[in-house]
């Protein structure tokens, strides 16, 4: 009897979805890598934050060339979580696990010149943190997010004068204010600013995420789908309410 009730409770695993994104780099490596600075010259904090799956199915690569390139990424702040594609014979505890069965999704597309041009400096529309000595800088964006673009902002607020679609991203440092349906993916305080909040007219975001917590769809209060919401981060936990 006094074994029983002292048994400790079993281990619980639990199945899980997340939305990565896709790395399938080229050869040779060196030319890839240099674009891949470039991207992140272009868009400081790109990769921060976000799940990484490494894609090397059309490679034909040796064990040493697949265990320096995961090596270079890391040495750029891309850590990958996994590799979709590699024969058993590359992988081993040296390297992140192999994935498969990945579904795909919209390609992540970075803004334009002048989509970015047309971003011009606004007021926040709702102060999240208190005021500090050194402003960060806000964007508003004229434009509805197609579904397939991602708006990248690390340095502060973004404000959406419109829609983001099925299939889009925005991100933010920042907090986000979408002023029409939010369908696609928000994620604000990327750059560590738990305070960051996600302000949006009509909830139907396929994921929200602030200071790197996420909360997907499935995960989402049912009865704020469809209503302006504003979201934001308690602790480790996401919170949501309906606005009036």
């Amino acid at each position: 009897m006094n074994d029983v009730l002292t048994q400790s409770r079993p281990i619980r695993l639990k199945g899980r979805s997340f939305l990565a994104l896709a790395l399938t780099p080229e050869l040779p490596f060196e030319d890839w890598l240099v674009q891949l600075d470039e991207l992140a010259a272009r868009s400081a904090g790109f990769f921060l934050r976000r799940p990484i799956v490494l894609d090397v199915q059309e490679l034909e690569i040796d064990r040493a060339q697949l265990r320096d390139l995961v090596s270079q990424l890391g040495m750029r702040n891309v850590r990958i979580m996994g590799i979709e594609g590699a024969r058993s014979s590359l992988l081993g505890p040296d390297l992140p696990p192999a994935m498969s069965d990945g579904r795909a999704a919209s390609d992540v597309e970075l803004p334009t010149n002048e989509e970015a041009e047309k971003a011009v400096p606004a007021e926040s529309i709702v102060a999240s943190s208190p005021p500090t000595s050194k402003a960060m800088p806000s964007v508003v964006v004229s434009q509805p997010v197609r579904s397939g673009q991602s708006f990248f902002h690390p340095e502060g607020d973004v404000t959406i004068v419109g829609s983001v679609a099925s299939g889009a991203e925005v991100v933010a440092g920042g907090s986000i204010h979408v002023y029409g349906a939010l369908r696609g993916r928000a994620m604000a305080g990327t750059m560590g600013n738990s305070s960051a909040r996600i302000f949006c007219r009509k909830l139907e975001a396929e994921l929200i995420a602030i200071d790197g917590f996420y909360q997907t769809a499935e995960d989402m209060e049912p009865g704020l789908r469809g209503k302006a919401v504003q979201i934001w981060l308690e602790g480790e936990t996401i919170k949501a309410e309906a606005l009036s």
